[in-house]
């Protein structure tokens, strides 16, 4: 049986972002995806945002890592030449009783570390979006927009280049943890079998049935994947807004959102539908949810404006009736399945935390 040091289950952005450091520490890696290319899944199908860490719960890795992950990742997009746009963001209350909502956004993301929020007046916001209806905002300037696929390309470019090796259309199929390393059997066209001495599963939407898959990991600590479903409709009127614009958080979500890709496109949501099977198809009937919601902040988006787009399903790890969950990042002290490490949940803000997530796995790899 071949043996090699390291196997990373998932060629998605943080799959690559793991490789990466890995092969830059100097460990021999193979990265493992079952579909035809990088980027696939979840990683090619979200809003592209880079957040700044303003919702997240205080002390969480959701909070830690999209905080240091965000100051990395813009300085990686500089160092790199991926498109990115620092644009900023605003948090729009559109009533006094949301106004008053404001002061404690602020608040919660100045305890993840996110210092730089500025509380606008409503005529201060519109100074900035004069198409704006606002009572009053939050301006976070360090949110800001990347071309994802740019990034997971020079992300998967650094691998290659520090030697990691990447195999395409072969998912594994099962896993063994014997004697202090853990033998795996991939399939696809050209089926392998190997070993190896540390196994990252980072196979996002999958990575709990990857989990289930390896012989002697516990399954009490595996949790149960649920499908959030994140549906976006693009807009064929130009939207006159060169920030993100998000309303006041709702219980259950952030709202309809206003993003912008790097041509300045406007697109709208994602909204929450929880499905029970992977199913990327937009209804056109849900835009009707979707107007009313935006019309609150941009009154004159005309009717008719809004085309189904995309969607994206987020990894969750937690029921529906939960509100808010944390990424799960299991290293060996936690399971005692030696040299494997498991990144359960990673939904948004995955990529913007993609390179802190591989530096934290580096630390439990031993690096």
């Amino acid at each position: 049986m071949d043996k090699v040091d390291c196997v990373v289950i998932g060629a998605g952005v943080v799959g690559l972002a793991v490789a990466r450091r890995l092969a830059q520490a100097g460990r021999e890696v193979v990265v493992l995806e079952a579909a035809e290319g990088i980027g696939t899944v979840t990683s090619s199908r979200n809003s592209e945002v880079i957040h700044a860490g303003i919702y997240y719960p205080a002390g969480s890795l959701m909070a830690r890592m999209c905080v240091s992950g965000k100051h990395a990742l813009y300085a990686y997009c500089r160092e790199h030449g991926v498109p990115h746009r620092n644009c900023g963001k605003l948090i729009v209350a559109t009533t006094p009783k949301e106004t008053e909502k404001l002061q404690s956004i602020r608040a919660h993301a100045e305890a993840n570390g996110v210092l730089d929020m500025k509380t606008l007046s409503g005529e201060a916001a519109r100074a900035l979006e004069p198409a704006l209806n606002c009572d009053a905002a939050l301006l976070s300037p360090s949110t800001g927009i990347i071309d994802s696929h740019a990034y997971m390309l020079a992300l998967r470019g650094d691998a290659e280049d520090a030697g990691a090796a990447f195999a395409f259309h072969t998912p594994l199929l099962a896993a063994k943890a014997v004697e202090g390393r853990i033998e795996l059997d991939a399939g696809g066209e050209a089926p392998m079998s190997m070993a190896c001495n540390l196994l990252v599963n980072a196979a996002g939407l999958a990575a709990p049935a990857v989990a289930r898959g390896i012989d002697g990991m516990p399954i009490d600590l595996i949790p149960h994947a649920y499908l959030a479903k994140g549906n976006y409709f693009s807009c064929n009127a130009r939207a006159p807004f060169s920030h993100l614009i998000y309303p006041v958080p709702e219980p259950g979500g952030l709202g309809v959102h206003l993003t912008l890709d790097m041509a300045g496109q406007a697109r709208f949501g994602p909204d929450v539908e929880w499905i029970d099977t992977i199913d990327y198809a937009v209804d056109p009937a849900r835009a009707e949810r979707f107007y009313p919601a935006i019309r609150r902040y941009w009154p004159t988006l005309p009717d008719g404006a809004l085309m189904p787009s995309y969607s994206g399903i987020r990894p969750k790890i937690v029921p529906p009736a939960v509100a808010s969950q944390d990424f799960l990042i299991q290293g060996p002290q936690d399971h005692g399945v030696a040299g494997l490490i498991n990144l359960f949940g990673i939904e948004s803000p995955g990529l913007t935390s993609s390179l802190a997530i591989a530096d934290h796995v580096g630390g439990l790899a031993g690096l």
